[in-house]
């Protein structure tokens, strides 16, 4: 099994996470182990929290950082238990995390997995393989209101409704078993026209579809909240997304954590007591530089986000 993945905004992350060698860190979202090689390089008697629920990432980066693995400790999971994992290794406090979110190079070229409507596969979509719920529960099981508006809102799709009419009535005559047969639905519900310009006409239901599997912007909500609460002070939660949904969810998160307070703006002084959790750094995200996107052109649609944490005092 190759594991290849090029880690994104790789020296963006390192620098924003402000290693020290005796912290606390975790990466949420290990994959091929890119960004975590890095952050166990600068440890010495800190340690680093690896999490990942694909059994094939923990195979390729165990090997990758089998140099360090005196100080990291694996977890298969996923990273929207953060709480839980860190109450278990008895951790109150972390001084960084890092989270790349959406599906990995690897999980795309993987195609048995079902995550690419470029390769034909069974419809599958699960980042954790032992979950029983998958793509083909969606395409076949939700009637057609919730395909559009698992479509409309995860893949915003304009043409959601027809698609989801579409698959509703070709499934009539059989299941939809396949990421080809779902692809060639989704052709005939575009009209020609939509087809022409911008990207392939199946990019946006399938990323719906996917996030809708693996529940990912409910697990980056409640991530983001957990971690801001376990952050020392002036730890940093860096975040990557890839698109806009994701990065709306981070950049609003961020601000209440900066701005908790919950006071009727008439209110002359905050009276409802909540105390901010986070500094935003980023007023604006960090995007990959030129020369990596000519590296890596999937990096093309990266957003950074960091939060400070701040005393509770």
């Amino acid at each position: 099994m190759e594991f290849h993945h090029i880690s994104v905004l790789l020296n963006e992350c390192i620098d924003n996470l402000n290693i020290t060698p005796d912290g606390i860190y975790v990466d949420g979202t290990m994959g091929g182990g890119g960004h975590s090689l890095e952050i166990a390089k600068r440890l010495t008697t800190g340690r680093l929290i690896c999490i990942d629920q694909d059994p094939n990432a923990h195979e390729a980066a165990g090997k990758r950082l089998a140099e360090y693995k005196d100080r990291i400790t694996f977890v298969r999971d996923n990273f929207g238990n953060i709480a839980n994992i860190l109450d278990s290794l008895g951790i109150e406090k972390i001084d960084g995390m890092l989270l790349d979110i959406g599906v990995s190079s690897h999980q795309l070229d993987e195609a048995e997995r079902g995550f690419s409507y470029q390769q034909d596969a069974p419809l599958d979509m699960r980042m954790n393989p032992d979950r029983p719920f998958s793509a083909y529960d969606v395409v076949n099981g939700y009637d057609e209101d919730e395909l559009d508006r698992v479509i409309f809102t995860y893949g915003e799709e304009r043409w959601a409704r027809r698609i989801a009419q579409f698959i509703v009535k070709e499934r009539e005559a059989k299941p939809i078993e396949t990421t080809g047969e779902l692809v060639d639905i989704i052709k005939k519900a575009v009209p020609k026209g939509a087809r022409k310009d911008g990207p392939h006409p199946a990019k946006r239901t399938f990323q719906a579809i996917r996030i809708e599997v693996n529940g990912e912007l409910e697990v980056l909500q409640r991530a983001i909240d957990d971690v801001a609460a376990r952050l020392a002070v002036g730890g940093r939660l860096c975040i990557i997304t890839f698109h806009s949904l994701e990065d709306r969810i981070v950049k609003e998160a961020f601000r209440k954590q900066e701005n908790p307070c919950i006071c009727p703006p008439q209110f002359p002084v905050c009276v409802c007591g909540k105390k901010p959790l986070g500094r935003v750094i980023t007023r604006k995200p960090i995007l990959p530089s030129k020369e990596e996107l000519e590296e890596n052109p999937r990096s093309r649609s990266a957003k950074l986000r960091v939060l400070e944490g701040v005393s509770q005092d």
